[in-house]
C-alpha cells in the first residue's frame, strides 16, 4: 500500500488530499470537499497530464513572438519533447488566437495553438 499527499487544483479551494494506492490503483481519496478532488487525485496518480505553455517565433509581425499552449492536456512525461518540438517553429503574421502553430505535436493528437493576436507589419 502506498499513500500520496496532494494539493487539489480542481477548484479554488486547494484541498489537501491523501490518496491511497494499491497495485497502482487508487483505493481511497480523503480530504476533498467537492467531487473534483477525487477526480483530480485519481488522474494525477494514475495518468498525470499537463497543459504546456510556451512561445514561438513570428515572421513579418509587429512583434516577433507569439504565446501559445497545447489545446488540451498532454501526458506529463512528454513535456520536454513538446518543448523541443516547438523550438524551431516560425509562423507567418498575422496570427489569431486559436490558430494552430503546430499540429499533432509529437504524435499526441493535440495541436499547439496561439494565445495572442499578432498583426502583420
Amino acid at each position: 500500500m502506498e499513500t500520496r499527499d496532494l494539493i487539489c487544483i480542481g477548484c479554488p479551494l486547494g484541498c489537501s488530499l491523501k490518496v491511497t494506492l494499491e497495485n497502482g490503483e487508487v483505493t481511497e481519496v480523503v480530504g476533498n470537499t467537492c467531487p473534483n478532488g477525487e477526480k483530480y487525485a485519481k488522474k494525477e496518480c494514475t495518468n498525470p497530464t499537463r497543459i504546456v505553455t510556451s512561445s514561438v517565433r513570428v515572421k513579418g509581425g509587429k512583434i516577433n513572438m507569439v504565446s501559445c499552449k497545447t489545446k488540451e492536456d498532454i501526458p506529463k512525461g512528454m513535456i520536454f519533447d513538446i518543448c523541443k518540438a516547438m523550438e524551431n517553429v516560425v509562423v507567418d503574421a498575422p496570427v489569431a488566437i486559436g490558430d494552430v502553430v503546430l499540429a499533432d505535436v509529437c504524435g499526441t493528437g493535440v495541436d499547439v495553438i496561439a494565445t495572442k493576436n499578432i498583426e502583420a507589419k
